[in-house]
């Protein structure tokens, strides 16, 4: 049965792929077909499977994120609600890729739209109250950048002192991911406000941050994998461990990848020399044998590295999801544009759509 919200669009959502799953929900990519017939790219909040002590706060969370996603209709850096049903939020879907992939170093442009966008929400009396994470600004195909993540967004009646602090801190934040990626492109003013937190967010430091982290990480054992699924968090590093222990292997990296069954796969990308998959995948049933091996096992001649060494996980990543046509958003250089061509020509995953029953 469906909550319609003001002016809500009836209709029915037809799962396409598991994006990710946590203690609090499922998100699902798919379609939304209205009344009409007319289909939507779409996603999906769905906390039906949870636990039953978690679903009132799940579901006040799908609500809050709904009431704030309505109000910012129109902004241009937002989604749509399609539907508030008992059970999951249904929203629009972006083409893009998550500020901690896109890494856009030196693109000023990037953090004008973010600015703009912040600016709007911040409008329609809209404080988002969780932009410091990277994953919640996402990157979309034509250089926009669009906010995510709405569940802990305030909605105020009016500028109230309350609501003129929460959107100092939002605006804090996005300077954070600036400093980050773009730090030459930040002016005096912008440089102040990174220096100075308001009251609030010190006192929240210094106490209820001590708490919410308890309750979160030690009661709910929920961490924020920045998009990433549990198992590759929990088990990637074993299993990463595990094979650059191997003769010849000079370097590991480990992505994940939804799979069917609404689970999660590991993709394994082994740089190395004289040896095969075949004794990798033994050299692991011996040393990890309480683990199950990466669904996908790749051995490449070289991992994609940027100056300072580092293993270009964007890259990777997007490989991993074989989401091909996105990596021409990503900045690389010749050699690293080398590394990934060789491995996208063997690649290992060759599907990014992951159908009921299939």
């Amino acid at each position: 049965m469906t909550q319609a919200l003001p002016d809500a669009a009836r209709g029915t959502f037809e799962l396409d792929t598991v994006l990710k799953r946590d203690i609090f929900s499922t998100i699902e990519r798919g379609l939304w077909r209205d009344e009409a017939g007319n289909a939507f790219p779409a996603v999906r909040r769905r906390y039906t499977d949870v636990k039953w002590w978690i679903k009132p706060l799940a579901r006040h969370f799908a609500r809050r994120e709904a009431r704030a996603l309505r109000r910012a209709e129109g902004s241009g850096h937002t989604v749509p609600v399609y539907a508030l049903e008992e059970g999951a939020l249904v929203r629009g879907f972006v083409d893009g890729i998550p500020l901690q992939i896109a890494r856009p170093y030196g693109d000023a442009a990037f953090f004008r739209s973010a600015r703009e966008g912040l600016r709007e929400v911040h409008r329609r009396r809209i404080a988002h109250n969780d932009l410091a994470k990277p994953q919640n600004w996402l990157y979309a195909a034509d250089g926009r950048a669009v906010l995510m993540d709405f569940q802990l967004a305030f909605c105020f009646e009016r500028r109230s002192k309350f609501f003129r602090v929460a959107a100092y801190e939002d605006i804090r934040h996005l300077l954070k991911q600036k400093r980050s990626f773009c730090p030459e492109a930040l002016t005096p003013m912008e440089k102040r406000i990174l220096a100075r937190k308001s009251l609030f967010t010190r006192i929240w430091m210094a106490t209820g941050k001590q708490v919410y982290n308890f309750v979160t990480r030690r009661l709910l054992n929920y961490h924020d994998t920045e998009g990433r699924g549990p198992r590759a968090m929990e088990q990637g590093p074993r299993i990463a461990e595990a094979l650059g222990a191997a003769p010849g292997v000079r370097g590991v990296h480990i992505a994940d990848f939804p799979t069917a069954g609404h689970s999660f796969g590991l993709y394994a990308f082994v740089e190395a020399t004289g040896t095969s998959e075949e004794t990798l995948r033994a050299h692991l049933a011996t040393t990890v044998p309480d683990i199950l091996p990466p669904e996908h096992l790749q051995i490449v001649p070289a991992l994609p590295r940027d100056e300072a060494g580092e293993v270009r996980d964007d890259l990777l990543r997007l490989v991993a999801l074989n989401q091909i046509d996105q990596l021409e958003q990503l900045p690389r250089s010749a050699s690293e544009q080398a590394a990934i061509d060789a491995i996208i020509r063997d690649r290992r995953n060759l599907s990014d759509r992951v159908r009921r029953g299939i």
